[in-house]
C-alpha cells in the first residue's frame, strides 16, 4: 500500500510541473501591446555586411536599425574604433494594431511556433543571407538564433517580406 502511494504521489508531482503534454503551436493571436516579434537579416555576399534589424510591437510601434554598423543587431557592440561604427540609420513607424495583428498571425500560420519543423537543415543553403528571429506572442516564445533560410526557408522569405515592408515603406505616397 505505501509503494502504490509513492508511486501515486511521485506521477502526480511529475504530471503537475509539466504543463500541457501538447502545446498547440498554431493559435489565434490577439491584440496586445506585449506581443512582438523582431527579425535581424544580414546581407553578408558584399563587404561590409549590411544589417537591419526590425522590431514590431503588438501596439504598432516598429523600429527599424540599418547599417554595417554592429550596433544594428547588437546594442551592447564594443568595436567603437571600428570604421563602420557610425553606420547605423534609425526609423520608427505607427502602423495600424490589426495590421501588425495580421502579420503576426501570417508567421504562426507559417509556423513559427512548431519546434517539429526546426533543426532539419534544408539541403538548399541561402549562401551569404542569414535571417534570425525572436518573437512572443500570446504567451508563446520563440529564439534560435540559427539562419532561418537554412532551417526553415519559407518562414525566412515571409520574414524577408516584413523586412522589406518595413525598411522602405510607401507611408501615405500615392502609388502611381
Amino acid at each position: 500500500m505505501k509503494l502504490v502511494r509513492a508511486v501515486l504521489v511521485a506521477v502526480l508531482g511529475m504530471v503537475s510541473g509539466c504543463g500541457l503534454f501538447w502545446d498547440d503551436p498554431y493559435i489565434a493571436v490577439t491584440s496586445d501591446a506585449l506581443n512582438w516579434v523582431e527579425i535581424h537579416y544580414y546581407n553578408a555576399s558584399r563587404e561590409p555586411v549590411r544589417r537591419v534589424a526590425v522590431r514590431v510591437t503588438g501596439a504598432g510601434f516598429v523600429t527599424v536599425k540599418s547599417g554595417t554598423s554592429r550596433l544594428v543587431s547588437d546594442s551592447f557592440a564594443k568595436n567603437f574604433q571600428s570604421s563602420d561604427w557610425g553606420d547605423i540609420r534609425n526609423m520608427e513607424y505607427h502602423v495600424d494594431a490589426e495590421h501588425v495583428r495580421e502579420i503576426f498571425q501570417d508567421l504562426v500560420n507559417a509556423g513559427l511556433f512548431d519546434r517539429d519543423k526546426y533543426f532539419q537543415s534544408t539541403k538548399y543553403p541561402s549562401p551569404g543571407r542569414f535571417i534570425a528571429v525572436r518573437a512572443a506572442m500570446d504567451n508563446k516564445t520563440f529564439s534560435e538564433p540559427k539562419n532561418m533560410f537554412e532551417e526553415d526557408p519559407e518562414l525566412a522569405e515571409r520574414l524577408y517580406n516584413i523586412v522589406l515592408e518595413f525598411k522602405r515603406p510607401v507611408l501615405g505616397r500615392k502609388q502611381k
